[in-house]
């Protein structure tokens, strides 16, 4: 066969394409040949340290075989991923002397106090953990001695604490008893966190997972549970959370399962979440919160910045006291003490659909925002809620005080007036398809409407009584439209609004 310059050429583009593969092929440190023990007593830190500087020369995986690695803080570097294997554990030092503070390179919330981490990594890229093995932290060894703030906060390092970095991947592997958040990723693009296994009940401000002024972020196939909140999107700095995607989570928590702020100063932008199980603690005993959890869904803006573009879908909430909290206040903290005090936030263009939510307690739902900062372009689809019912003490006329400065929780405002949903300072809420019902009697309105406007109800199925005065009750709004809704129960009236609304359209519900 006639060889022409042309066969030459690609047969040389395919032979330099093989050598390049070749060559490229990751590469595996053990740890173990750079003198690191397994036995969870030899101090590792210097022996792993070293297998990942050298692994960062060329680019490839730090292996852990089967032992326990105690360590204290290791510092993850570009084109290196710790692989750890099923038998593997990577063990916290606990003697908090051992972690030493790190400059994030980012100013934000916390800068002062919360520096250390027993994995860091800042402003690298292409780096990543994995495998079916464990990082522990050994979290309850770092015992807090003052409620004094900020003290009770320092000297308790995250498990991993990623800053300023490009192309995180966390997969596979099982985060247990951080000191303190068990995942901080600040000031990160494209995070790709999935398969994780999460347990985190050892200390105080137990955090499964802390997503904070990053952007494009995918989470996925997470199993966590934890004391404080769950899967958290943060922005204790002047960046933005944006694009994100949450799904096929199952996410625990004593406090709120999964949760926007309570840090805002950047805001959250184009988030989506969906296909997401939220269910009672394993853990039965308490630091915060209670064991089937605060709060489901919590969406708050409180320190300045934007909220909008969210879509929540699919989602399933078993135990949470309250299911669903969207809140715009007014806090106003600075994120660093020089910082410029944050103007009022803006909480807009908001979608949950096709929830179904259990066990809830009789504090109500609510959707809230400040009479200088209405929330707007709220829409709730095809939501069920299930609460035990069981109050009748609570009047109905009685002013929900607006606590406006406070931090924000589901329970802020004690029992609401309505067991549903309480929807204050609000333009353009679109609800449909919501079913309330209780497992006890409940003489409440199931939903009640304050100083809203261009508000649209419909397809309502609410439960009542012969004692709830009114299904709906409406004051200080106007222009709303209620219609084609189920009088499922024989409450006094459907609807009953105050002298002060104003333009409230009106039908007659099907019974």
């Amino acid at each position: 066969m006639k060889i022409t310059n042309r066969w030459l050429c690609c047969i040389w583009a395919v032979c330099i394409t093989m050598g390049t593969a070749i060559h490229t092929k990751a590469q595996l440190y053990d740890v173990t040949n750079y003198g690191a023990i397994g036995n969870g007593i030899t101090d590792n830190t210097v022996a792993i340290q070293k297998a990942i500087d050298e692994c960062a020369k060329t680019g490839g995986k730090v292996y852990f075989p089967g032992g326990s690695f105690l360590t204290a803080t290791l510092v993850l570097k570009s084109n290196v991923t710790l692989h750890i294997s099923s038998h593997a554990t990577i063990l916290g030092h606990t003697d908090p002397k051992q972690y030493p503070y790190q400059d994030a390179g980012i100013r934000f919330y916390g800068e002062e106090w919360a520096r250390q981490a027993l994995i860091f990594c800042k402003n690298q890229e292409n780096v990543g953990i994995e495998g079916s093995g464990t990082i522990d932290g050994q979290g309850a060894s770092f015992v807090v001695n003052t409620i004094k703030k900020p003290d009770r906060y320092r000297d308790r390092p995250y498990l991993l604490w990623f800053a300023g970095c490009k192309d995180v991947t966390v997969k596979g592997i099982s985060l247990r008893n951080s000191a303190f958040w068990m995942q901080h990723y600040l000031g990160c693009e494209f995070v790709w966190i999935d398969g994780i296994r999460v347990w985190n009940h050892s200390n105080k401000n137990n955090d499964l997972m802390d997503i904070d002024g990053c952007k494009n972020v995918t989470i996925s196939n997470v199993i966590g549970d934890s004391d404080d909140d769950g899967i958290t999107i943060k922005s204790t700095s002047s960046l933005i959370s944006e694009n994100i995607t949450i799904t096929n989570c199952v996410v625990s928590s004593h406090c709120n399962a999964i949760k926007f702020g309570t840090e805002s100063t950047g805001g959250f932008r184009n988030v989506v979440i969906s296909n997401c199980v939220i269910k009672p603690s394993g853990q039965l005993s308490t630091i915060y919160g209670k064991p089937a959890g605060m709060g489901g869904l919590a969406l708050e803006v409180v320190d300045g910045g934007i909220m909008e573009n969210i879509t929540i879908d699919n989602i399933v909430i078993d135990g949470p006291l309250v299911p669903i909290f969207m809140r715009l206040g007014n806090r106003a903290r600075k994120h660093t003490a020089d910082a410029v005090a944050p103007p009022l936030g803006r909480i807009r263009n908001i979608s949950l659909s096709n929830i179904i939510a259990t066990g809830a307690d009789e504090t109500g739902c609510s959707i809230t925002g400040i009479a200088k900062a209405p929330i707007e372009n709220i829409s709730l689809h095809n939501i069920r809620i299930e609460t035990k019912g069981g109050d009748s003490l609570v009047d109905l006329f009685k002013p929900v005080v607006e606590k406006e400065e406070e931090y924000p929780e589901g329970i802020m405002f004690g029992k609401l007036p309505s067991y549903g949903f309480f929807i204050r300072h609000a333009k353009e809420v679109k609800m449909s398809g919501i079913t309330l019902r209780s497992t006890g009697r409940e003489n409440r309105p199931g939903i009640v409407v304050n100083n809203a406007s261009k508000f649209y109800l419909n397809g309502l199925d609410i439960q009542s009584t012969d004692s709830t005065k009114a299904v709906v009750y409406v004051s200080e709004s106007k222009d709303g439209t209620i219609t084609n809704n189920l009088q499922y129960y024989p409450a006094q009236q459907f609807l009953l609004k105050d002298k002060t609304s104003t333009n409230i359209i009106f039908d007659k519900p099907r019974k």
